[in-house]
């Protein structure tokens, strides 16, 4: 049977390519808007992403709007083939709004208000830039639900940031007053009997400040999930009159690389399309194999918000301009990392942006059209190359991943971790470890989600729960009863140690699952930097391994509980105390591992033998050379298998037998292996192997 998820839009049922399109910056040069549909035409371009910062444009004074610009611009595309996302204005509001109405602008944590500038500068709970927003949302949507040209909205752009004023604040109180309903709770879940800081009315609690309260644990937490929870209320009030003109047209909010401020999986129930913002620094390194891994887990990560295709929204077509080197992609890679989208289960490749703007600060950041404003570039050349190759690949379009690994991320555990303080404030590397995790996988060629702890359990064989510090009562619950049931679990250091309100958990770490671990966590030490411990495997271990590796930054001193001992401790006082453990429950196992290894062989090999025991397997049943990896889409009919090449150097993949073909030229692969170019791709179709239902 078929699995396949329609396309984000109807109108257009191909992979859209295109770009952030400013043609509010161009007012003044018709001849270059007309140019621009000419050469959107020879790159292969079908959609734009058009008003993401125009609110100036669309509204140069108070109450007196501007649309014949966007008019002309959408009726241009609609004759010519060309589709937008059509973008809510609000990413940054126009300076007769903050002159006027100054209550608009951001209170940052020290109590000052912010001057008129930059993006996202402005409180999301104030009544005056909500009702602006309404009004100008209202009339976008009455003009344009129903344009021909229009396939989507795309809502504000980059969502982030905090505010601290008096709205703010009342509006955290009330938050906390529907979450708690009394202070007596309120004081028993933040623990503020130490240091005296019990509060006694509402009117006492602010958010943390640098020259107030910072040090209330549970407090923090909160202030972090309301300041989410505010901005996707934001979100949601955005998305309000654009739906009263037009049910049927999606809507996204393009979101940023693993961005700490806002929980991306409770966003991603106001929106119908995952999009996100992609920019990883090529080439920095002797090969690409760490920055691509880190970029798949993102992708794998939005791709799980949903359990569907998302969308790469932004990405560079050459470089950017605002990190620390913005070198040159070089010739394949432009080609290689869309690709790698697609491959994770992007539907789109877009970029930031067509034209590169005349000024300002990003007037060096890569485009599809350069300031010499012709065809005739490298770049130029490199997108329109990678459009042929997407309108060829229509039949992958949809498809999702048969991931049958789970991989354990959630943003309220990375918000309680960061403020533990506790055995290594240095830098406890919460989402190092969890790539680091990811990266055996990675190399192995075995797709992942990346899940929330609240997820549904059951279509994963295995489950990784890195350094999962903040452990519900509950999921605890649902881990045991899921291994119970024949899972297989990885988890860590530094888990199970206190539940939802950051409250340490009594009888023993690692709280809710030492029944499935079948060990006890006494003491855990942070090592400074130069110093170092090491992990002997025990002999005759169940994963039949051997040899000693390094570990460093956190060892955590374990007892067994009934779990088997796979590997000891080399030195200190801890010596031949256990440091990685397996726990057979019911039907599954359960693996802890109480120490940081420093090298990444460690975990691949580590995972090539849990993987075997759960019997989960690569996408081809192969060894790959350093660099390479694999990413599967399938449709229950077909598998599409992208082999991706980051090594920096060309390679040889050995296949698993016939019946590949290859996707772009159609040929049958009759050779034993395939050889990959310097950041060279191969798309193979075969027959779909182990869907899982």
């Amino acid at each position: 049977m078929s699995i396949k998820f329609p396309p984000i839009s109807g109108k257009l049922p191909v992979f859209m390519h295109g770009a952030d399109y400013n043609p509010d910056q161009w007012q003044h040069r018709p001849d270059v808007l007309e140019e621009d549909i000419r050469l959107m035409k020879l790159a292969n371009c079908n959609v734009m992403a058009v008003g993401i910062f125009a609110w100036a444009a669309l509204e140069p004074e108070e109450g007196r709007f501007e649309f014949g610009w966007l008019d002309d611009v959408l009726d241009r595309f609609a004759d010519n083939g060309i589709y937008a996302w059509l973008a809510t204005p609000t990413g940054a509001r126009p300076t007769w709004m903050s002159e006027k109405y100054p209550e608009v602008l951001r209170v940052s944590a020290n109590r000052v208000r912010n001057l008129h500038g930059m993006r996202h500068n402005h409180c999301y709970t104030s009544p005056v830039y909500r009702e602006k927003t309404t009004i100008m949302n209202a009339k976008l949507a009455e003009r344009y639900a129903n344009h021909p040209a229009v396939v989507g909205w795309h809502i504000s752009n980059e969502y982030g940031g905090e505010c601290h004023c008096g709205y703010c604040q009342d509006a955290f109180r009330e938050w906390l007053r529907l979450k708690y309903g009394t202070l007596e709770a309120l004081n028993h879940a933040w623990w503020t009997s130490f240091w005296a800081h019990t509060y006694t009315s509402w009117s006492q609690v602010e958010s943390p400040s640098p020259h107030g309260e910072n040090m209330v644990h549970g407090q923090n937490l909160d202030w972090r999930r309301f300041v989410s929870d505010q901005t996707i209320d934001f979100l949601r009030h955005e998305i309000m009159p654009l739906r009263a003109f037009n049910l049927e047209l999606p809507t996204t909010a393009n979101l940023m690389d693993l961005f700490d401020g806002i929980d991306y999986r409770k966003l991603a129930d106001a929106i119908d399309v995952i999009s996100w913002d992609a920019y990883p620094t090529w080439h920095n390194e002797s090969d690409d194999s760490k920055t691509a891994a880190w970029f798949s887990f993102n992708h794998d990560l939005f791709r799980s918000l949903k359990r569907k295709p998302f969308m790469l929204m932004e990405s560079t077509p050459s470089l950017t301009n605002w990190q620390p080197v913005s070198k040159l992609k070089r010739p394949g890679m432009h080609r290689l990392s869309s690709l790698q989208a697609v491959a994770h289960g992007s539907d789109t490749v877009q970029y930031f942006q067509w034209r590169k703007s005349r000024g300002s600060s990003e007037k060096f950041h890569g485009a599809v059209v350069d300031h010499v404003g012709h065809e005739h570039t490298r770049v130029f050349r490199d997108v329109a190359e990678l459009g042929e190759t997407l309108a060829g690949l229509t039949e992958v379009l949809g498809t999702p991943a048969n991931a049958r690994v789970g991989i354990v991320f959630d943003w309220d555990n990375r918000w309680a971790v960061r403020d533990a303080q506790g055995p290594r404030n240095m830098g406890i590397g919460y989402e190092n470890t969890v790539v680091q995790h990811y990266r055996a996988f990675w190399s192995l060629g075995i797709s992942c989600d990346i899940i929330g702890s609240e997820d549904d359990f059951g279509q994963y064989d295995l489950i990784v729960a890195p350094m999962l510090y903040l452990l519900r009562e509950e999921t605890g619950q649902r881990l045991e009863r899921w291994v119970e049931a024949g899972g297989t679990l990885v988890s860590t250091y530094w888990s199970g140690i206190v539940d939802e309100n950051d409250l340490c958990h009594l009888g023993g770490f690692p709280g809710p699952l030492r029944k499935t671990l079948g060990i006890w966590a006494e003491e855990i030490e942070g090592l400074p930097a130069h110093d170092r411990n090491g992990l002997v495997y025990e002999a005759g271990n169940t994963l039949g391994f051997s040899g000693t590796h390094e570990v460093h930054e956190i060892c955590e001193l374990i007892h067994s509980e009934g779990a088997e001992v796979l590997a000891v401790y080399a030195d200190d006082f801890y010596a031949g105390r256990p440091a990685l453990t397996v726990n057979e429950l019911g039907a599954g196992r359960a693996f802890y591992l109480a120490a940081r290894v420093m090298d990444d062989a460690f975990y691949q090999e580590m995972y090539e033998g849990i993987t075997a025991l759960a019997g989960v397997s690569p996408s081809i049943d192969t060894v790959l050379p350093h660099g390479v990896t694999l990413q599967t889409r399938t449709d229950g009919e077909f598998d599409y298998v992208f082999v991706l090449n980051f090594s920096g150097s060309p390679q040889q993949v050995r296949l698993d037998g016939a019946g590949y073909t290859d996707m772009e030229d159609g040929a049958i692969v009759a050779e034993p292996a395939i050889e990959l170019p310097l950041h060279g791709v191969r798309i193979l179709k075969r027959t779909a192997r182990g869907v899982k239902k």
